[in-house]
């Protein structure tokens, strides 16, 4: 296994097993796309605490992160402070306004990262909207989702006070809902919005490999994927 994450056993908060998931998930959700994201320019969205907006620049030329909770932008600063770090710019925004103000200034990006975000929201569609409005090449969506033929989104209570959760969205708010959408659902919005949609190969990944991304292989209808969404030639987004 690739030890590109080796440095976090140093950080508080992460476990071995959570070592261990984040090199698990990093060799399926970044390094395959490797020529893509090289020389690029990456947008990573609600990047928690730069973990992947690090990863993503060992390929890219600059990535931006936006994470709305300050406390985890903060932590970034805990990352080695090397190459990588210094072609990463983390801001601390919601990620609808941060999304608006770059479509306004017409901003573009090579590549849109939405690792662990897509089944945090409720307005799937109206976010992959804003993200095609920035004419990337390459969108990578780490996310759970419904295995169905029926596109559909299903509604999930969630407390915000986890910071791996979904934020409050008023005041005080202590549980809010997420939307967890179908593959058939993601494969709709992907179609309307002129991508072509596939989906990362987990199914090669062997068993004795398994043990810290049991999410990716729950044997029921609800379970993490990796989608890849490209422009089709000559429609939006292209």
């Amino acid at each position: 296994m690739m030890a590109f994450f080796d440095f976090l056993h140093d950080l508080d908060g992460y476990t071995p097993d959570m070592v261990t998931r984040m090199k698990r998930r990093h060799e399926r959700i970044v390094t395959p796309f490797s020529a893509e994201l090289a020389g690029a320019r990456v947008l990573d969205l609600a990047d928690h605490d730069g973990r992947w907006s690090y990863a993503l620049a060992e390929h890219a030329a600059e990535v931006v992160g936006v994470e709305p909770r300050p406390e985890l932008v903060d932590r970034f600063a805990l990352y080695p402070q090397d190459a990588l770090h210094r072609r990463v710019t983390l801001v601390c925004a919601d990620i609808y306004r941060d999304l608006d103000t770059r479509i306004a200034a017409e901003e573009t990006f090579d590549v849109v990262a939405l690792f662990g975000i897509f089944y945090h929201v409720m307005d799937h569609y109206g976010l992959l909207a804003k993200v095609t409005q920035l004419r990337p090449k390459l969108i990578l969506i780490d996310s759970e989702f419904i295995i169905d033929r029926n596109p559909m989104i299903q509604m999930v209570k969630e407390r915000t006070d986890n910071p791996l959760n979904a934020i409050a969205h008023v005041p005080g708010q202590e549980v809010t809902l997420k939307g967890v959408p179908s593959t058939a659902a993601m494969d709709r919005m992907a179609e309307v919005l002129g991508h072509a949609c596939g989906w990362a190969d987990w199914d090669s990944l062997p068993f004795d490999q398994r043990d810290t991304v049991r999410d990716y292989f729950r044997d029921t209808k609800m379970r993490r994927r990796t989608c890849v969404l490209r422009p089709i030639s000559g429609q939006s987004g292209a």
